[in-house]
């Protein structure tokens, strides 16, 4: 759910009870604690995706939820599991499980625009949420972990890890559908900023 949805919905919320407090007053009734306030929102049921799945090979890629490229790095039937939860006041957390790659190893991970395809481009560019007009994006006033979701990671010795990123916005609708892996640690310098090597593998992820 798109951030201005939301609040759009919430603030339909706080208007019926204000249309409801305003009739308690007219029939000489003080208004109670029952009236509709900020802490009711915080008691909304927290929105998740989840998708748990295992990595098939590129042959596969047509109707795999999750495709390596290199099987080297990214073994096929390596696991992974990512978790969007959208804040109730605002912002994404989105958390990524990894297991069965190589062990010891940096791997780079951002949220990419597009489903997985049968090639690494496939998945578009990173998602940004302030889009730079200049692409692809390697200034690092918008390549950065606030503007993007990056989740690199370091596997241990079992090629096991997991990542989380916290951003202070929500992805806009259908604009983010993938995590794509890369082969090295994400660059922040500027000419490089946001860049990762080689696409290594693809999950993808209806984020709301």
């Amino acid at each position: 759910m798109s951030k201005h949805k939301f609040v759009a919905e919430h603030r339909g919320l706080l208007a019926a009870g204000a249309a409801v407090a305003a009739i308690g007053i007219a029939a000489g009734v003080v208004a109670t604690a029952g009236a509709a306030t900020p802490q009711d929102i915080s008691k909304a049921p927290v929105r998740k995706v989840v998708v748990a799945t295992t990595f098939s090979p590129v042959s596969d890629a047509a109707g795999a939820k999750a495709v390596t490229y290199k099987q080297d790095l990214v073994p096929a039937g390596a696991r992974v599991q990512v978790k969007e939860e959208l804040r109730r006041q605002g912002g994404t957390r989105i958390e990524l499980r990894l297991r069965g790659l190589v062990p010891n190893r940096v791997y780079g991970v951002h949220v990419h625009t597009k489903p997985c395809g049968a090639l690494p481009a496939d998945a578009g560019p990173h998602y940004q949420d302030r889009v730079d007009p200049t692409q692809p994006s390697v200034d690092p006033v918008y390549a950065n972990p606030l503007n993007e979701v990056w989740l690199d990671l370091t596997t241990n010795k079992d090629g096991s890890d997991r990542s989380i990123a916290v951003v202070g916005w929500q992805f806009r609708e259908g604009a983010a559908r993938s995590v794509v892996l890369h082969e090295m640690g994400t660059a922040m310098h500027p000419g490089h900023a946001g860049t990762a090597g080689a696409r290594l593998a693809c999950v993808n992820v209806p984020f709301e």
